[in-house]
């Protein structure tokens, strides 16, 4: 950190906060809220006379509250600026002004006020960190009745040489040594209850580091550690783990269910051994809690300012976790860190520099180079009403609905999904190189022959089309009168192409995509699912049967599942008869001529092709 503070083409800002996000790739503007110092960072030389001389006192974070800190300080000894600042919510202000006596520099300006700073970048990191879970949710520990239940977090502040104790293992509740300590794994991890149902992958190997660092200094101490599983999966970490075992340390397959307190301060852990099965109490002084961790706090505010996508756990979806994983959706965006999951240092230092290579690979050319795939809008036909950047899950379309400007893309942002294009109702969209007019030509030529025959699938380019080509190589057996038609998206997928193939004599329709939440367009796939089922109540409507029209998701490794949901298909349109086919064209057809004649007609069903 104090070789980013030094370097001269690196802008650090430091008790700042990103208040908005606007842009796209080579071209993003960022505005920051810089908060105020209160203290001349560039005159400031750290001496702590401020410090001292200030009355007022208050639990320091750094230390996890187990020592005290003034309303002036410096967070932690290696902060960068190493200035201190003066917490105002804290300060008493110019009524006392002691600190303003005690610097000689006078560095100290209680007339500072927040800056707002706008910067202009092309690429952007996205390294917000983590947060620790909160044990007070789980409050059959005890963490908020007994002193001498600690965090993993406290324990390590307690053990270390600059903590509030030098290093000295003590118990809050009487500052005496303890002679027994037991550490509980998977504190707000791995629990359908509280918490999350993920693995956080660094309690584990914390704990054991933890129990060597304690027998390494107190060779006499019980330790006993109480875990579901223990995942040494990294590299020489089976060796620490047998290590500590080796040095004493009992490791007990089970969670406690109960703790109580005794008269000396001390705890009794009553747990079920799952190796023995029988139920155990174990007298102890000190308990550690291994917390879970969690989203950094202001994770879902950067998803929405970036466009980004979070996985079921909250953490920041990857655009692809094998092909690219640092990179986000949104392109000229990466992680770094557990802004993207649980990983400890090693791991997070290998994406950090993985997520600048790609950020420096990005930007070198000084030029951006777009894809061809884009949408593109006719002005002529546009009616501005916004619909089209609603959907967007890039954030690539601006429309100014109020003053009825059309809506205009921006090739840069675009991603291609085409879902805008399939939103539109007003034919005001082309999509480069997956038109309206090519799709529906692709559905006449494959319905040319033998329609009743045929199974028409719309395939998304990155995951059900890859599983239809994953099922080939595989020498999977699916039926062999499927006729696949490739959109970069299942959000592509107009109602309009929906009703042309029953129109075309097409027995049963597939849509099929990428699973919800690993959408390769971020959200695309939930317009979708919207629109499908609004083509199934127009369907059902109109009398058709709605089982004949499909919606399926299909990673590009399901080859298997893609077999098996073509077989399936193939049992759906072998229940459809020749005469259920030509009724339901001669009903799409009536409605169309009804449309065309300004007659009052049912359920919209098909758009001119664009």
């Amino acid at each position: 950190m104090a070789d980013v503070g030094r370097h001269p083409r690196i802008t650090l800002h430091t008790l700042s906060e990103v208040t908005e996000v606007k842009g796209y790739v080579g071209n993003f503007e960022v505005k920051v809220l810089k908060k105020a110092r209160y203290v001349d960072e560039t005159a400031c030389t750290a001496c702590g006379d401020c410090a001292r001389a200030c009355p007022v006192v208050f639990p320091d974070e750094f230390n996890v509250g187990l020592s005290s800190r003034k309303a002036v300080y410096i967070p932690f000894p290696q902060a960068v600026p190493s200035a201190y600042a003066v917490n105002m919510n804290e300060c008493m202000g110019r009524g006392c002004s002691k600190c303003l006596d005690a610097c000689e520099k006078r560095c100290i300006d209680f007339h500072m006020s927040d800056e707002e700073i706008t910067e202009r970048v092309g690429s952007i990191v996205v390294a917000t960190g983590l947060s620790p879970y909160d044990p007070r949710e789980m409050d059959e520990y005890g963490y908020t009745r007994f002193p001498n239940v600690v965090t993993s977090l406290e324990f390590e502040r307690l053990v270390n040489a600059g903590g509030p104790t030098r290093g000295e293992l003590v118990r809050p509740g009487d500052r005496q040594r303890p002679a027994a300590v037991g550490f509980i794994q998977c504190v707000g991890s791995r629990s359908k209850r509280k918490g999350g149902e993920y693995c956080s992958n660094i309690c584990c190997m914390n704990t054991v580091k933890s129990t060597l660092v304690l027998k390494e200094h107190y060779p006499d101490m019980e330790i006993k550690v109480f875990y579901i599983d223990i995942r040494a999966f990294g590299k020489g970490f089976e060796d620490l783990y047998n290590r500590s075992r080796r040095l004493g340390v009992q490791y007990l397959r089970g969670l406690p269910g109960s703790v109580e307190a005794l008269p000396d301060g001390s705890l009794r852990v009553a747990v079920e051994n799952t190796a023995t099965g029988g139920i155990e109490f174990h007298d102890l002084s000190m308990l550690v809690l291994a917390l879970g961790i969690q989203p950094a706090p202001g994770t879902g505010k950067l998803q929405e300012m970036l466009g980004l996508q979070l996985t079921a756990d909250g953490f920041f979806l990857e655009a692809h976790p094998k092909l690219q994983p640092v990179d986000a959706a949104t392109r000229g965006v990466f992680y770094a860190g557990c802004a993207e999951g649980p990983k400890d240092i090693k791991d997070s230092v290998t994406q950090g520099s993985a997520a600048a290579a790609r950020a420096i690979r990005l930007m070198h050319r000084g030029q951006i180079t777009s894809e061809p795939i884009t949408s593109e809008i006719i002005t002529e036909q546009c009616r501005a009403c916004g619909k089209c950047a609603e959907v967007c899950p890039y954030n690539a379309i601006t429309v100014d609905v109020k003053r009825k400007i059309p809506a205009v893309v921006n090739a840069a942002a675009c991603a291609g999904c085409g879902t805008c294009a399939a939103e539109c109702r007003f034919g005001a969209i082309v999509m480069n190189h997956f038109t309206d007019a090519q799709i529906i030509a692709q559905i006449d030529a494959l319905l040319a022959e033998n329609a009743a025959d045929k199974i028409l699938t719309f395939a998304c380019n990155w995951c059900s089309y890859a599983g239809a080509d994953y099922a080939g190589v595989s020498r999977l057996q699916y039926p062999a009168n499927v006729r696949l038609i490739r959109t970069m998206c299942s959000g592509r997928v107009d109602e309009s192409f929906i009703w042309h193939a029953f129109k075309k004599g097409a027995p049963v329709v597939l849509v099929s995509g990428c699973h919800i939440g690993d959408c390769h367009y971020i959200d695309a796939n939930h317009w979708t699912v919207k629109r499908v089922e609004k083509v199934r109540k127009k369907m059902e409507k109109l009398g058709i049967r709605t089982e004949r029209l499909q919606l399926e998701w299909i990673s590009a490794a399901e080859g298997v599942r893609f077999a098996r949901v073509m077989a399936e298909m193939e049992r759906l349109r072998k229940g459809v008869s020749r005469e259920e086919i030509a009724e339901t064209a001669a009903i799409i057809r009536k409605r169309n001529q009804e449309r065309r004649s300004g007659a009052p007609s049912g359920p919209e069903t098909a758009t001119s092709p664009r």
